[in-house]
């Protein structure tokens, strides 16, 4: 099997973005909300309409991570939208970052964090944020190990679903 490539993604790829979006949010997260949440949810944020909103903005950015043409995973940062007191508008957030289930655990979710934090970092971001589910111990590992803490958490919303998300910064 080849290398997974990790690249940035383009307007065109609206579909395969949304797509890999919903299929991994669903695989990772869906057997924690009602159906009808899980639907709403996904018809909101995966949709290429969406992903198509993201990539057009000049400040963001989506990555796709491909392997013998097939996606894989992705990436989105942006400016942070996290619910915290000490947000600026000069700060960044690691918005998604997702692999399939059989593509986690042999370091390309550091690739990729790595890749998504190079860019927040390049864009001039004085901090960077993320926003991670309470319960994704394995993501907050990850996390940790690239330097962020926790410093509050929120509730994001699944439909009519809220669940607790810790909020995580560096810098």
């Amino acid at each position: 099997m080849s290398e997974p490539v990790i690249r940035r993604a383009r307007p065109g790829d609206a579909a395969a973005l949304a797509d890999i979006g919903a299929r991994t949010f669903a695989a990772t997260f869906g057997d924690l909300y009602p159906p009808a949440d899980l639907a709403a949810f996904l018809d909101e944020n995966h949709t290429p309409q969406a992903a198509l909103h993201h990539l057009e903005r000049l400040d963001t950015a989506a990555w796709l991570v491909e392997t013998q043409g097939v996606v894989i995973g992705h990436a989105l940062a942006g400016p942070c939208g996290l619910p915290h007191p000490e947000v600026t508008p000069h700060c960044g957030e690691l918005k998604r970052l997702y692999l399939t289930p059989a593509a986690q655990g042999g370091g390309l979710g550091s690739r990729l964090l790595a890749t998504a934090l190079a860019w927040l970092e390049a864009s001039g971001r004085s901090r960077i944020w993320i926003g991670v589910w309470s319960g994704n111990h394995g993501a907050q590992r990850l996390y940790a190990r690239a330097g962020f803490e926790k410093v509050g958490d929120y509730e994001f919303a699944v439909g009519a679903t809220r669940d607790h998300e810790f909020i995580l910064r560096r810098g």
